[in-house]
């Protein structure tokens, strides 16, 4: 779900409340330090003298007045700067107290990092925002903020169903684990209904959001009509290409319920264009489906196909419908 053109302002505008805040408070601490050691003061206060009396000796220089720069030092800001660390020190304070604050350093509260040719891209901060607003918008479209390995039970699940379960979820705990610093890596949950694809998707995007990941979630039919709609009815190529952008470019996008969609080229070639560019940018992906890998080759395509058996860890659910099993209080 990309976020509308109100939506993206909303998010702008609480960057710039954080810039107003973060001023107020730099201001704030500017104050305190000037009541409590003067000579800062008196230390940021020769900076602009220092600079005007330096620009007015080069406009005015001539050499046959033997005018000597020297006696002006060439890095007086290395000094007086040297010097407010060492008061600031003294006093019990940071060295940095004073330097201008920031929520995030790499775009300085301004959503954008500018690369070195000078071209502008999204900070990751910024790309969190848009991931949570969407997440709040759509309520996680069905997953629970309740969905936490802490509620996993084994209750309902014995024998070779059991050990599978505890396989899988094994599994998921070392995927949140090393997400980090393993980036890349998919899930592809296989099973039938009820017996907990979803509960881990869930818990998974719960851990990972509290970490700080961009995390959205679909459920299969959701995914592919958000496609259709930017795909055949939209005119601004911008909006579509801005959505494919934040789609390829979350930490961990789900796609819940693979196959309940109605099936057509379109689904093959987005399904496939979606799993090959979020493989090549090393984004993670899990998906979860009632088919089988015999019914996945068979309903999409070979190069789909070869996507989830090579690049996805398949977890293998079974065992009998959790939900119903809890409804029934068996």
């Amino acid at each position: 779900m990309a976020l509308s053109d109100s939506q993206y302002q909303e998010i702008m505008r609480d960057y710039e409340r954080t810039r107003d805040e973060n001023r107020r408070l730099s201001e704030e601490r500017r104050a305190e330090i000037y009541r409590e050691i003067p000579e800062i003061k008196e230390l940021n206060d020769s900076v602009g003298s220092i600079a005007r009396e330096r620009l007015q000796l080069l406009l005015n220089q001539d050499e046959s007045a033997g005018l000597d720069l020297s006696s002006i030092p060439e890095s007086p800001y290395q000094a007086i700067s040297a010097r407010r660390k060492t008061l600031l020190r003294a006093a019990g304070y940071p060295e940095n107290y004073l330097e201008p604050i920031y929520d995030c350093p790499d775009c300085r509260d301004t959503g954008y990092i500018t690369l070195l040719n000078g071209l502008k891209e999204k900070c990751e901060c910024l790309r969190r925002k848009e991931a949570a607003y969407t997440q709040r918008m759509a309520n996680f479209n069905g997953i629970s903020p309740e969905d936490r390995f802490s509620r996993l039970t084994y209750r309902y699940v014995q024998g070779k169903d059991l050990d599978m379960l505890q396989k899988t979820v094994g599994t998921c705990l070392d995927f949140v684990r090393n997400f980090q610093t393993a980036p890349g890596r998919n899930l592809l949950f296989l099973g039938t209904v009820g017996t907990g694809k979803s509960f881990l998707s869930g818990c998974i995007a719960n851990e990972l959001l509290e970490k700080g990941c961009s995390v959205v979630y679909f459920s299969a039919v959701s995914f592919f009509d958000t496609l259709s709609r930017y795909v055949f009815s939209s005119a601004d190529k911008e909006s579509l290409y801005n959505y494919c952008q934040n789609l390829y470019n979350y930490d961990l996008v789900i796609v819940d319920d693979l196959g309940t969609e109605v099936l057509s080229s379109f689904v093959t070639s987005q399904l496939f264009a979606f799993l090959n560019e979020r493989g090549v940018r090393k984004k993670s992906v899990i998906i979860s489906t009632n088919l089988n890998l015999s019914e996945l080759r068979d309903r999409y395509s070979d190069r789909v196909f070869s996507r989830l058996s090579k690049n996805f860890d398949i977890c293998k659910f079974s065992g009998p419908d959790v939900r119903m099993c809890q409804k029934l209080g068996e």
